[in-house]
């Protein structure tokens, strides 16, 4: 299978409103030479999310002690939340750390050789922008970004500064993943001809937080910080707290849970992108003021530009509506199908002897495996823990933050994933069918530029 390379990246300003990008001094060569093997990493949180909680916290404390790593202080413009970080980290670890009313005190103060991002979607490239130019070395959930403006530049500051970066699609450092990737790119598998992803809950209070968005203050806060380069609004807590119900700061269904999904596909084809996408959705059933839909499903055609030919069908599917069928992610070739459901390859659907034999051809059938023993389930729940591959994902990334090496989850993989998330959202929200112009590096719908 062609790769459809890109090597093009386009320059673009920072339109970003309050955001204030403070510089550093140092060097990425001299930081390196600072940050021995035996030094003690110190980190900050960049947002003291739920995310943050419930799942990297724990997965952060369970490595610190061996990797030498340890929280050193929260940043956050809410001032509650400064507090709960600084307590919860205090019970969990046992140490007081420091807090920052935002991340440009953070980085002004220098007390910091990294830093975790865990603020709202749309937030998370600008941010990366804001440590890259500060010389910090990042962990940033994702998605890493909702507009191609902001990729752009979230990518390009990180390329420029040589910091070492992890988007958390943590799928990247599960093992059954590396043994999918691994076989599909060994050619045993055959080519792909289509992969089906789906993801189906039934929480009419999924992103919903109606009891913290009745005591939070705009006094508590900085609301024109918050809203960063997006279009001013007047102050409304929901759009703070409940922003993945909200476009333009979150995408929703996209950015948060397809964002995983697809992005396995660039990983194990090594196509960067889709070349064209179409999708549908509503708000059917749980209609609270949300902007974001509850049910969408999205079709992706995917393929080296240069050869129309060749390529595979990718279909996903999510609701908030029925939780029935819950997560599906599988591969097929003409010989079988790899289920990251199941972790089994296996000839289901392989082309049998009776309809081989009928256009002169051989059976083509898979010999089934497992791709990892005891490999780690999706979790689909609000709050997910400290799973094992989050945990993995984080151990990967202060490995790389002492050895300065490559990690499982690269700014390309943010940058990438962006690029089909944008190119969904622009089809759910123009109905058109969504493009990517490789020259300019943006997302076009029906042959426009897609702007929020």
């Amino acid at each position: 299978m062609k790769k459809n390379r890109r090597n093009f990246i386009k320059k673009t300003a920072l339109a970003s409103g309050g955001i204030v990008l403070g510089a550093n001094t140092m060097s990425a060569s001299s930081y390196r030479k600072i940050l021995g093997s035996n030094d003690r990493v110190r980190v900050g949180i960049a947002g003291f999310s739920n995310r943050f909680k419930g799942a990297l916290l724990p997965a952060f404390n369970s490595l610190s002690k061996a990797q030498n790593f340890e929280l050193v202080g929260v940043s956050d413009i809410w001032n509650r939340r400064r507090d709960e970080g600084m307590a919860k980290v205090k019970e969990v670890t046992g140490n007081k750390i420091t807090s920052w009313r935002n991340n440009e005190e953070m980085y002004d103060k220098n007390d910091i050789d990294a830093v975790i991002i865990s603020t709202a979607d749309f937030q998370h490239a600008l941010h990366t922008v804001q440590a890259a130019n500060a010389k910090k070395d990042v962990y940033c959930e994702k998605p890493f970004a909702e507009t191609m403006a902001d990729a752009r530049v979230g990518m390009k500051a990180v390329k420029d500064a040589g910091i070492v970066f992890q988007i958390g699609s943590q799928r990247r450092s599960g093992s059954n993943y590396h043994a999918a990737n691994n076989y599909i790119k060994s050619g045993k598998f055959g080519d792909i001809v289509m992969v089906e992803m789906t993801w189906n809950v039934n929480q009419p209070g999924r992103w919903r937080l109606p009891k913290l968005t009745s005591e939070i203050r705009e006094s508590d806060t900085d609301w024109k910080r918050y809203q960063m380069n997006r279009p001013e609004a007047a102050w409304d807590p929901r759009k703070y707290l409940e922003y993945r119900l909200f476009w333009p700061y979150s995408s929703g269904i996209p950015g948060q849970w397809m964002s995983h999904q697809i992005d396995t596909v660039h990983w194990f084809s090594g196509l960067n992108h889709p070349r064209s996408v179409a999708a549908n959705g509503g708000i059917y059933l749980w209609k609270d003021g949300r902007k974001n839909f509850d049910t969408m499903s999205a079709v992706f055609d995917y393929g080296p530009a240069d050869d129309m030919n060749s390529g595979f069908q990718v279909t996903y599917s999510s609701r908030f509506t029925n939780s029935a069928g819950g997560t599906k992610e599988i591969y097929y070739s003409n010989a079988g199908e790899l289920n990251l459901d199941t972790n089994k390859v296996s000839d289901n659907g392989g082309l049998t002897e009776r309809f081989a034999s009928a256009m002169d051809m051989k059976p083509n059938k898979l010999e089934g495996f497992n791709l990892s023993d005891n490999a780690p389930k999706v979790v689909t729940s609000a709050n997910t823990g400290a799973d094992n591959m989050t945990t993995l994902h984080m151990q990967n990334w202060m490995e790389c933050v002492r050895s300065r090496e490559t990690t499982n989850g690269p700014i390309e993989a943010g940058y990438n994933h962006s690029i089909a998330n944008i190119m969904t959202t622009a089809a759910l929200r123009t109905g058109l069918k969504a493009t990517f112009d490789e020259a300019t590096q943006d997302v076009l719908a029906g042959g426009q530029v897609f702007q929020y």
